[in-house]
């Protein structure tokens, strides 16, 4: 059976009540296909919005940072907001107002904690680094004290969150359908080029099948 995740309320729709979607498996499929997040918390009583890379193990997501960084400090036992975004296409209507965007996002509200112990620590950093490229830690040296020091990860439940989607077609007013004006969807896809090696890669170094085959959600 699919869980749905309660509906709060600051996960729940103010508008757009149809886009909403509460189910798990919704929204671990968008944090799965975009890694790229922003975390919202308050520094210094102002609000402050940071990138960086998610991943999700189970019910639970990660990210990281650096160790000496506010934003570690100051979100670590506090309230934040994740977000994670995918653009999917530009929606064309017939009048200004009506012009949209085809996207999936999540909103995942609660308090992260810090992972304290290096064990542990260095085993998600090798999980995000397997996340974002399968079987690339094969092929890596491995992480130093000093790095391990130096990085930081918090983690987050998937306890309070919603996912938000929208798809489709240009929805215009009746009357506007009869206006000889284009519309439709631009769409959008992320898409992966080919990789560029580094010039200082020693000579012979072939670039690994786990490079050729990276996807994106």
């Amino acid at each position: 059976m699919t869980e749905t995740l309660p509906v709060t309320e600051r996960t729940r729709l103010r508008r757009g009540h149809k886009r909403g979607d509460f189910k798990r498996e919704t929204i671990n499929a968008i944090l799965d296909a975009m890694p790229l997040c922003h975390i919202g918390y308050v520094l210094d009583g102002s609000p402050l919005v940071m990138p960086t890379f998610q991943w999700r193990e189970g019910n639970r997501v990660y990210w990281h940072a650096s160790s000496a960084g506010r934003g570690i400090r100051s979100a670590e036992n506090q309230e934040v907001c994740m977000t994670v975004s995918v653009l999917d296409g530009l929606v064309l209507a017939r009048s200004a107002m009506h012009h949209s965007a085809n996207f999936r996002s999540v909103m995942i509200f609660g308090k992260p904690t810090k992972i304290t112990d290096a064990e542990e620590k260095e085993q998600k950093l090798i999980n995000l680094i397997e996340a974002l490229y399968p079987g690339r830690n094969d092929f890596l040296r491995p992480m130093t004290e000093q790095e391990n020091k130096a990085t930081a990860v918090l983690s987050l439940p998937i306890d309070e969150a919603s996912a938000k989607i929208r798809s489709g077609d240009p929805v215009d007013d009746d009357e506007d359908y009869a206006l000889p004006i284009w519309a439709g969807v631009v769409p959008i896809k992320m898409q992966l080029l080919p990789a560029q090696p580094d010039p200082r890669n020693l000579d012979g170094v072939e670039i690994p099948d786990h490079i050729k085959n990276i996807k994106l959600g």
